[in-house]
């Protein structure tokens, strides 16, 4: 019966496939692939151009961390090695002085040199290039007077270009995180042809990493991205295959029937509907693997009744009102566990017991009590919509969460689908959403200091939230400037501490990732943050 009902849901699958094809709904991919050596695997739309500094999602990171170098890079387990690096040098972690490997290029031959690396982070930092990744500069010596608005220099005064292959670094405290991340993308080098119309160089990126555009045509916009071996990479990550097609899906199912039917080689996202039977599906072609991945419930200050205390009110009873575990129970069957601090548990230093955590147990007495005195404030008027887009397979678990909110404060609940990822991130990052919202991250460099930081400082531009708090900012930079991993887990703690005192938004579910491969490639695996190591992926 197992293996019937199985065989009935794969035909199902398939014939959605069919007709999600017949409406150009999806690029499948042919099986011309398994003779050429190119891998395919799941994407998406990036929400912007391939630029480095402007890249804080997921769909276009996955692409422009293969298409860049930087100084360093993450193996699996999320240890970092030097790549384009020849040495980082520091007896104090405030002051850098770091050396490139010679011979470095980028794709359209031009050298990559100290300036590639100094004018890149110059650009990133400026405010009036509005870089969604600015944050990450902000421990540099000079950043202030760049990041203003209107900026009050153009470049930051703690870099500085020794000769072609060096350059130095000052930040403004001593960094327990900045050499670690060196590796993410923001601090990528750019070319000089970059710098002469960057929206254009964004469509066509021109790079220093293991792969390129395969041709000037690659990005196929909500179609597919193909990339292929760049032979003057000189690093340690080359691509052992003949290439990579992002292939950009409507829905997880479309992509897991593709992947049953060998038209998908990888996909890091099992769907709802097959997460009971994908192992009996894929066999050792199934992937499981702790991930630094979370999903919250966003909230932004202009959003009717959830400003000031009531805000603060009906978050924490929203909170309350949330049975996550029978959630991680019905909805993805043990593959997600509730949230329990607002980073990830897979994390060096994660604490699940942090005082003011308790507001996410499930407790709907004391969420009717909260909600009652947010009513006292202002009482509650209209219906709670939760914004979710619906090509991400997150229908169910939203919805389980509207309706747990729903049975538990006796108001209206409800998900509220938009068509894409990036029609929802467009709304969020513009502060033109007018609902409560799915709202994720994805560990960029294996510390918790990389959830808090873009997330919830208040000059981070990644701050979807608009969460301000001086006394957050206060503790977190002090536990970035501390000396040792444990005095920065203690300030780490006291930072969350105000964020369960304020709670801007509303920690859910942390990640079990579950993925699978087609038996065309070989040599699979999935990393530390939940996205498969493409460069070693074998046809």
């Amino acid at each position: 019966m197992e293996n019937a009902l199985r065989s009935t849901r794969l035909q199902a699958l398939l014939a959605a496939v069919v007709l999600l094809t017949g409406l150009g709904l999806t690029g499948c991919t042919s099986g011309g692939d398994a003779d050429t050596g190119v891998v395919t695997a799941n994407g998406g739309e990036p929400q912007h151009p391939l630029v480095p500094t402007n890249t804080n999602e997921n769909q276009g990171a996955r692409v422009v961390d293969r298409l860049f170098a930087g100084l360093k890079y993450y193996d699996n387990d999320g240890q970092a090695h030097n790549e384009v690096a020849e040495s980082i040098q520091t007896t104090d972690r405030r002051h850098y002085r770091i050396t490139l490997e010679p011979d470095w290029q980028f794709t359209d031959g031009s050298p990559v040199t100290a300036k590639s690396f100094v004018d890149a982070w110059n650009y990133g930092a400026l405010s009036s290039n509005a870089q969604l990744q600015n944050w990450v500069f902000g421990s540099i010596v000079g950043y202030d007077e760049v990041s203003a608005d209107p900026p009050k220099a153009q470049t930051m005064s703690g870099l500085k270009i020794v000769d072609e292959r060096t350059f130095t670094v000052d930040l403004v405290r001593p960094s327990i995180d900045f050499e670690l991340s060196l590796g993410f993308t923001p601090f990528y080098p750019l070319p000089e042809v970059a710098f002469q119309d960057m929206k254009a160089f964004g469509e066509r990126p021109v790079g220093n990493g293991p792969y390129k555009f395969a041709n000037p045509d690659a990005w196929q916009h909500n179609v597919q991205i193909d990339l292929t071996p760049n032979p003057s990479y000189r690093g340690n990550r080359p691509a052992k295959n003949k290439g990579l097609r992002f292939v950009m899906y409507q829905t997880h199912e479309t992509s897991y029937a593709d992947l049953l039917a060998g038209n998908l080689d990888l996909l890091d996202t099992i769907p709802n509907s097959a997460l009971t039977s994908f192992q009996s599906d894929l066999g050792d072609r199934s992937i499981k693997r702790p991930t630094a991945q979370y999903e919250h419930i966003g909230f932004q200050p202009t959003l009717p009744h959830f400003g000031g205390q009531e805000g603060v009110l009906r978050r924490r009873a929203i909170s309350l009102a949330i049975n996550r575990q029978q959630i991680c129970d019905t909805i993805w069957h043990g593959t997600k566990t509730p949230a329990r601090d607002f980073t990830s548990s897979s994390l060096p230093g994660f604490d699940g017991a942090l005082p003011g955590s308790e507001l996410l147990r499930f407790d709907p007495d004391e969420a009717r009590r909260l909600w009652a005195q947010a009513d006292a404030i202002a009482p509650w008027s209209g219906r709670l919509e939760i914004a979710y887009n619906s090509d991400g397979g997150h229908q169910a678990w939203i919805d389980a969460v509207a309706n747990s909110v729903k049975n538990t404060l006796g108001i209206e609940a409800q998900g509220t689908p938009y068509p894409t990822f990036k029609t929802i991130r467009d709304q969020i990052v513009g502060k033109t959403i007018r609902t409560p919202f799915r709202n994720a991250w994805q560990g960029d460099y294996p510390t918790m200091l990389n959830f808090l930081m873009p997330q919830y400082l208040s000059t981070s531009a990644s701050n979807d939230i608009g969460y301000v708090n001086p006394e957050f900012d206060k503790v977190l930079n002090t536990a970035l400037a501390a000396p040792t991993p444990e005095e920065s887990y203690r300030l780490i703690a006291q930072a969350q501490q105000i964020l369960f005192q304020d709670m801007p938004d509303i920690p859910v579910l942390d990640y079990i990732a579950n993925a699978g491969h087609s038996d065309k490639v070989r040599n699979v695996a999935l990393t530390w943050n939940g996205l498969f190591d493409f460069e070693d992926v074998e046809k």
